[in-house]
């Protein structure tokens, strides 16, 4: 009974946590720039412009998004067809406004219907991608730091150097099996025999495709993510002149990954917050708090809700996809685990 309640109570606080950071987050902005002003900015705006360069970003990033998931696919758990693909990754965004974990596990469970595969190998795939996304992210913002490092505060350095200790102490765990800690560990295995076997979290199915990927499917995912990120960079230089501001485009790819990356931290509300106080913090040289707070909540907007007009418009046939498999075999049916693919298709 008293675990029951303090489930319920730490759900509650996860629940109430994301909104309270959100109100926070811009209670304090808007402490620093004046409503009136703020609304002048968007008043100024050229949306017609804006609007034409916004959505054709948001539509090639879904395409490309889409067919970095089908590579993924192949690579790893056998044929899929790309317009297979799209109507579940264009669901999933309007589950991410909610929940970006949620929006995971639905990919995960679509492609468990569509390939006939234990849930969690291929949520193992969704999650590879996921850190690879990031990590892509990581490596622009270390190249844009260390050539504008004299304007950067040194703590920022902290983000890439973090990137690559966690992928150093990762891959020798996932792929060498080093795990020096275990000895520490080893002990309360004998205090406790439940524990035992769990230690060796490597085994689980969830990190099937970082053991079994080869090391070049790393590499190529990395590099599979910078059409998208160099798209929307230039999208952003050309967009944030149509709010009256001009930012270099050595300053906007020096500074943009970071912005992407605290933006992505599921702390607020469809990521809204933190991405606009980033804006205003790192571009506050090149315009006002006004023009940046307006720009960063207009594109923001933008993307999301271009997006979430895709979800609207595929979600008939994700349904069926999804909810059809659901009644007929129930979740999580069981199924025969097909061998990891390595080809280069």
């Amino acid at each position: 009974m008293f675990g029951e309640t303090n489930k319920k109570t730490g759900e509650k606080w996860r629940k109430f946590l994301p909104p309270a950071f959100t109100l926070l987050i811009f209670y304090f902005i808007f402490q620093r720039i004046p409503f009136g002003k703020f609304l002048t900015a968007l008043r100024d705006a050229d949306f017609p412009t804006f609007i034409l360069l916004m959505v054709p970003n948001s539509l090639f990033f879904f395409a490309w998004d889409t067919w970095v998931l089908t590579l993924l696919m192949r690579w790893f758990h056998g044929p899929i067809r790309y317009r297979d693909l799209l109507p579940v990754r264009a669901v999933t965004y309007i589950v991410s406004l909610l929940n970006t974990n949620l929006a995971r596990g639905a990919t995960a469970f679509y492609l468990t219907q569509q390939l006939r595969a234990p849930f969690f190998q291929i949520a193992s795939t969704v999650l590879f991608l996921t850190l690879l996304e990031v990590t892509h992210l990581a490596i622009w913002a270390a190249c844009g730091m260390l050539a504008y490092s004299t304007h950067l505060p040194k703590s920022l350095f902290w983000i890439p150097t973090g990137f690559v200790l966690f992928w150093v102490v990762f891959l020798l765990y996932a792929r060498l099996d080093f795990a020096p800690w275990r000895a520490v560990l080893v002990p309360f295995t004998r205090l406790f025999p439940r524990l035992r076997g769990r230690v060796q979290i490597r085994e689980w199915p969830i990190f099937r495709t970082f053991d079994q990927a080869p090391l070049k499917r790393y590499v190529q995912v990395v590099l599979l993510r910078a059409p998208a990120f160099f798209v929307s960079l230039i999208i952003h230089f050309l967009a944030v002149r149509t709010f009256g501001m001009h930012i270099p485009l050595g300053q906007m790819l020096a500074y943009l990954p970071i912005i992407f990356i605290l933006g992505a931290l599921p702390i607020t509300v469809a990521h809204l917050g933190t991405t606009q106080a980033a804006w205003i913090f790192f571009f506050g040289d090149y315009a006002t708090g006004p023009q940046l707070l307006a720009y960063s909540l207009a594109s923001h907007l933008a993307f999301m809700m271009t997006r979430a007009m895709l979800g609207v418009v595929f979600l008939p046939r994700a349904y069926r996809d999804l909810v059809g498999p659901v009644f007929a075999q129930g979740w999580f049916a069981p199924r025969s685990a097909p061998p990891i693919h390595s080809s280069d298709s």
